[in-house]
């Protein structure tokens, strides 16, 4: 139905960035919920980010807020994460994912659709 790829991880120094990408198909892009989650070793899924389709609507985990930005461009089928100020305990597996809707949710059970991930290691 909805396809999912996510790229862009990768080795980085603790305070640099990173831009992770993530494209969509099979589906009505605009008219989808997407959100970012993560999972390091050993610890439960967490919510990052997620927004409307139209971008007018977005929440941030209290970890990441005023560090990561998640936008998207429809024309692109493609949602983006820019992650800068790095952490350490920003290492994790990221994952976007989808769901038809239009109430933004934190819950991973609220979303349909998953992509495969993509690492991100932050070394200190």
């Amino acid at each position: 139905q909805v396809q999912l790829v996510e790229s862009g991880g990768g080795l980085v120094h603790a305070g640099g960035s990173l831009r992770l990408s993530c494209a969509a198909s099979g589906g009505t892009f605009n008219s989808y919920i997407m959100g970012w989650f993560r999972q390091a070793p050993g610890k439960e899924r967490e919510f990052v980010a997620a927004g409307t389709g139209s971008g007018r609507t977005i929440f941030y985990a209290d970890s990441v807020k005023g560090r990561f930005t998640i936008s998207r461009d429809n024309g692109k089928n493609t949602v983006y994460l820019q992650m800068n100020s790095l952490k350490p305990e920003d290492t994790a597996l990221y994952y976007c994912a989808a769901v038809f809707g239009t109430a933004v949710s934190g819950d991973s059970a609220s979303y349909k659709y998953w992509g495969q991930g993509t690492q991100v290691t932050v070394s200190s």
